[in-house]
């Protein structure tokens, strides 16, 4: 026996790993690994530095003292209701009220097909369980929500990318590789989209080219997982028609209250055909046996009790204000070569930079310099995206905004100047899926 083993002690040769339980791990767990980005967004997060990287809501906004009003009461009359298990489903008056909801945006459905979920991350997840085995392939937009291409990773699903411009995924780009993937023998399990506010592009399918998008899946029979979080967040205009309006059998819903209310509430849901509300549930209860009555009973009363339609109009108002200055900034301050989308609603602008600049490896610099944002990189599943930046501004006030802007422009400019004397900025090599935080998704 050796003298570490007499101690107690794990031998050397075993002891030695940094992680004793590598080769224990399920394959899906290899690539779960914590972004190099992380480490650095906890300096971002100092008061100093202008973050344009966040996708937090201002949730400031909010009546925050009718809120506590409303949870006291919840307590003193519902306690026992609210602070008990619950229904996996969800709770039933508040799935009425999500349909009351979700006619604001055509969709016509009844409490039953809905399931409530933790965010309407917890419904990806679940979707993503029942119907991706390792391997299989799922379509989104590139670039796509980092949140998404997560939960696609952790189940081992092949992701291809959809080309998107100003108005949207390209309906031509859809079918083209639709037909490419089905000659080779590698039918798509769903397509992921976020057709109104994208996350990250900010850009909004157009009317004609919703139709065309369920069409073409509808000609091949691939189901369509419809991610709206900030659909009633528009600027200039009532709601979109969703996806989901003029498909009910060809479309998975997915809506949140964390952009309408507040994220700290949890509360999201699915609309799915009868037999997926079926796996979705059994999913659920699987998962976390059922949900927080607290919370869902707590959303259940803010909407019954309180204007949130009013809310919402003053959600978008700050919102366009924000938007505003940051465009405004962006028109002002940034080099000719930069370009940018125009979005009509939710929380993000989706920058480009110019030829030989890489927004990840200038991302330190920039937070010297202190202004922070989000790397394109983590917006693709194949850590493309190099030229690109995800800009927010739902939460900076608009001076902190055109601040930021200015020192962001300073930082690109400098790079520029590098690129020009050396033929090339700061540069990386970039591959799989970069994801940050919650607080940044």
């Amino acid at each position: 026996m050796t003298r570490e083993q007499d101690h107690g002690q794990t031998p050397a040769t075993q002891g030695s790993r940094i992680d004793a339980y590598v080769d224990r791990y399920a394959a899906r767990a290899t690539g779960m690994v914590a972004s190099e980005i992380r480490a650095l967004f906890a300096v971002a997060s100092r008061p100093e530095v202008v973050s344009l990287a966040g996708g937090m809501p201002y949730v400031t906004a909010l009546p925050l003292d009718m809120v506590g009003e409303l949870v006291s009461d919840l307590v003193t009359r519902r306690g026992t209701v609210a602070l008990q298990y619950g229904s996996g489903q969800g709770d039933p008056h508040l799935r009425e009220q999500i349909c009351d909801v979700m006619r604001l945006e055509g969709i016509n459905a009844g409490p039953n097909d809905v399931v409530v979920t933790v965010g309407s991350q917890q419904a990806l997840d679940l979707i993503t369980r029942i119907f991706i085995d390792p391997g299989d392939v799922v379509l989104a937009e590139g670039p796509s929500y980092v949140g998404a291409l997560g939960t696609f990773a952790a189940y081992q699903a092949k992701v291809v990318h959809i080309a998107m411009d100003d108005q949207g995924i390209v309906p031509e780009s859809l079918a083209q590789t639709i037909y490419a993937l089905e000659t080779a023998g590698a039918p798509v399990k769903f397509l992921y989209t976020i057709p109104t506010f994208h996350n990250p592009g900010g850009v909004t399918l157009n009317a004609a080219r919703r139709q065309q998008v369920l069409d073409i899946c509808q000609r091949a029979g691939i189901l369509i997982i419809e991610d709206n979080p900030y659909g009633l967040l528009g600027f200039d205009h009532e709601p979109m028609r969703a996806l989901r309006a003029d498909s009910p059998d060809g479309v998975v819903y997915l809506g949140s209250f964390s952009k309408t209310l507040a994220p700290g509430f949890r509360v999201g849901w699915a609309l799915a055909p009868h037999a997926i509300r079926e796996k979705l549930v059994l999913a659920m209860e699987s998962a976390v046996l059922s949900h927080s009555s607290f919370t869902q009973l707590a959303v259940g009363q803010y909407l019954a009790t309180q204007p949130w339609r009013e809310q919402i109009k003053t959600f978008r108002e700050l919102y366009r204000e924000r938007r505003d200055a940051l465009l405004d900034a962006l028109d002002a301050l940034m080099p000719p070569e930069v370009t940018w989308t125009r979005p009509s609603g939710g929380f993000f602008v989706w920058a480009t930079l110019p030829e030989g600049l890489d927004s990840k490896a200038i991302l330190p610099r920039a937070v010297a310099e202190r202004v922070a944002f989000v790397p394109g990189t983590g917006f693709y599943s194949d850590g493309s995206g190099a030229r690109h930046m995800r800009l927010s501004f739902c939460y900076p006030e608009p001076d902190r905004i055109r601040e930021g802007v200015r020192r962001l422009a300073g930082v690109i400019e400098q790079e520029m100047q590098l690129r020009d004397t050396f033929g090339t900025g700061s540069t990386r090599d970039h591959g799989g899926v970069d994801t940050p935080g919650p607080d940044l998704a």
